[in-house]
């Protein structure tokens, strides 16, 4: 079975403890451990930012699921999860901020995003993980890599 693209949606601050953690290791949250028994090895995260409504980086899974509850993940004061159904990862393409890809120049373009009417596309977004088609996958990882290559050539 090819390896299959998930997008993962999380907060800027639960971006940021990812990216505090180089990229090596992702969690998911407690209620999505069956979600976490269908990810295999090499399949591809992209990671949505809420608020920015963006996409940032993305990851392949580089080891077997394992349980762990030792805090990383900030998520959400009122509700805290320990995102225990953890993978190692490493990274393909992260982007600094201002080279964020709004998800709002993928509507019309995304086919997972079709499936809602496109006053509501935001609504694709929801809830932290599912998986994309092809084609979706395809078009992302370009518009990461186009992303990253703009940026190391404005860095050089």
């Amino acid at each position: 079975m090819p390896a299959r693209t998930w997008i993962l949606t999380g907060s800027p601050e639960n971006l940021a403890a990812t990216r505090a953690h180089d990229f090596s290791v992702i969690g998911l949250k407690e209620r999505r451990r069956r979600q976490a028994l269908e990810i295999e090895l090499g399949d591809r995260l992209i990671f949505y930012v809420t608020r920015a409504m963006a996409f940032a980086a993305s990851a392949r899974i580089a080891g077997e699921l394992y349980e762990e509850r030792t805090p990383i993940w900030p998520g959400k004061a009122r509700n805290p999860d320990p995102y225990p159904w953890r993978f190692p990862i490493e990274p393909e393409w992260v982007l600094e901020e201002p080279e964020w890809i709004a998800a709002e120049t993928l509507v019309g373009q995304l086919e997972h995003i079709a499936k809602w009417p496109r006053e509501h596309w935001k609504l694709a977004f929801q809830g932290q993980l599912r998986v994309v088609g092809n084609a979706d996958a395809q078009l992302l990882c370009a518009r990461l890599a186009d992303a990253d290559a703009d940026a190391a050539a404005v860095r050089a």
